[in-house]
């Protein structure tokens, strides 16, 4: 019996996926009530590295989900910080290019 060995592709914007996937799922809860929740991620994501301290304040507004939401948060934290800038500067376009087509302001 032969065992074939298949190796997953992955792109150089893999991470960049991931963080898009996981903020799909937490960015509701997260982002809940905010008059303007493009502007909060763009804040997050704004500099070269992530605001941890601006996203802690956004958990605090949530108590109830904290518990969940966070760790995800820190993982997210994480994973941007070790995106090389073009990258990062990706996900900023998709935010405001998301916003655009929203018709958020």
């Amino acid at each position: 019996m032969r065992m074939k060995l298949v190796m997953a592709m992955t792109t150089p914007h893999e991470p960049l996926h991931r963080l898009a996937r996981d903020l799909r799922v937490h960015g509701p809860v997260l982002l809940a009530g905010m008059p303007a929740p493009h502007d909060e991620l763009l804040t997050l994501v704004w500099g070269p590295r992530f605001d941890r301290e601006h996203a802690l304040g956004l958990v605090a507004r949530q108590p109830p989900q904290a518990a969940r939401t966070l760790p995800a948060l820190l993982e997210a934290a994480d994973r941007f910080d070790a995106l090389h800038a073009p990258s990062q500067r990706r996900l900023r376009q998709m935010i405001l290019r998301h916003r655009a087509c929203s018709g958020a302001m």
